[in-house]
């Protein structure tokens, strides 16, 4: 296998750099003068303008009628399972090739998550896989559809964008409405990824999207919630600010909430990461592009490149290998190279938290755990060529 070959590669690629991360922040605008401005206001927590802003910078970027800040992603895919009526009594459908937030938001809502298999071609839900198991294992009774291994109703969907790759999202929801269920995407990985011309995160009820600091743009920790319904939206916000009921001055709460409102600091920084999305996206998409050619003459190795109908944000670029024994080796060398690249996460159905939820032929899920490999991914000037 031709380790060495891809390692001299990635190095000219980043520079030559001592130590290549698998992605970083990149800040190439305004952020140190939004930040000042800012601080110099002192609305640095969850009330100011560039709260304000980036929620209005969001939705239009994505196309939606309504964006509501968050602290993470996490907190903004609870209260969007939550919103739909994900509860301790329902189940969530979603996919076992997903990072812990997906199943740890469905576990704050008291719900349980069922796994179904994901596409090789796109890394998330298969929409056959969804079909078959609500076809087999569910039942319509009172309107309502129902697990009939555990009686307990199946309240939404959750497919995952998985590193920026818009999944078959137009199928997915064509197969929640057949069986009436809710469908909320984890948008997380994916701001700048497009199915069929539409911005993912715009198929379902709801989304959330992550601003986490190795996410495409940051807000050094922070997330959105994304949708069309405005009764969705405004309960959204007034949860996520502790309930509370305006007044001048009494501190009065109709139902328990929570403190999850993004702070202005942190929005300040993701207006200025909003201005340069579009030449970070230009940035990454000619990276892809150089691994997509390099990966082409490799017979043992492909490139995940952005599937049909899609346009995908490149956030993670992504390898498979034939070869179970070669991945590891390869991420051996790579890293004692100091360049960082890491497995995808450990199957969410293998956790002990998650080990007894109900799935069904994880097949292509098992096949990508046991070859796929990340590999650099971060901002590079579109002049430095290779």
């Amino acid at each position: 296998m031709r380790h060495a070959e891809i390692i001299d590669f990635i190095k000219t690629l980043y520079g030559n750099k001592n130590f290549i991360p698998l992605h970083e922040p990149v800040f190439l605008g305004n952020e140190k003068i939004y930040l000042n401005e800012c601080i110099d206001t002192t609305f640095v927590s969850s009330v100011g303008k560039f709260v304000d802003r980036f929620e209005e910078m969001v939705a239009e970027f994505t196309g939606s009628k309504y964006a509501v800040a968050t602290v993470n992603g996490t907190a903004a895919l609870h209260i969007a399972l939550k919103l739909v009526g994900v509860d301790e009594n329902s189940e969530v459908i979603t996919q076992p090739l997903t990072f812990i937030a997906t199943c740890n938001a469905i576990s704050y809502c008291g719900a349980k998550p069922v796994f179904v298999d994901v596409d090789i071609e796109t890394l998330g839900m298969s929409p056959e896989s969804l079909d078959n198991f609500l076809t087999k294992y569910t039942k319509i009774k009172d309107g309502i559809c129902v697990n009939k291994t555990t009686g307990k109703k199946v309240a939404a969907v959750v497919p995952m964008h998985t590193f920026g790759h818009p999944c078959r999202i137009e199928e997915i929801s064509e197969v929640c409405k057949k069986f009436g269920i809710a469908l909320v995407e984890d948008a997380a990985e994916s701001l700048g990824s497009y199915y069929k011309g539409k911005h993912t995160g715009t198929f379902g009820e709801a989304s959330a999207f992550s601003f986490n600091g190795n996410k495409t743009i940051t807000t050094g920790g922070g997330g959105m919630i994304v949708t069309d319904n405005e009764a969705l939206a405004k309960r959204a916000k007034h949860i996520t600010t502790t309930a509370k009921v305006p007044h001048p001055y009494e501190y009065i709460h109709d139902e328990i909430g929570y403190n999850y409102r993004l702070p202005n600091i942190n929005a300040a920084l993701g207006c200025a990461q909003m201005e340069k999305l579009e030449e970070i996206l230009r940035s990454k998409r000619e990276t892809a592009k150089k691994y997509k050619k390099f990966f082409s003459e490799f017979d043992c190795i492909k490139f995940i490149d952005e599937p049909t109908d899609s346009k995908s944000n490149f956030w993670l670029n992504t390898i498979t290998f034939e070869n179970p024994e070669e991945k590891e080796l390869f991420l051996k060398k790579s890293n004692s190279n100091k360049i960082m690249t890491r497995p995808v996460w450990q199957l969410m159905n293998k956790m002990k938290m998650f080990k007894e939820s109900q799935s069904e032929n994880l097949k292509n899920s098992l096949w990508l755990e046991s070859r796929l490999v990340n590999i650099p991914s971060g901002y590079i000037e579109t002049t430095n060529k290779i």
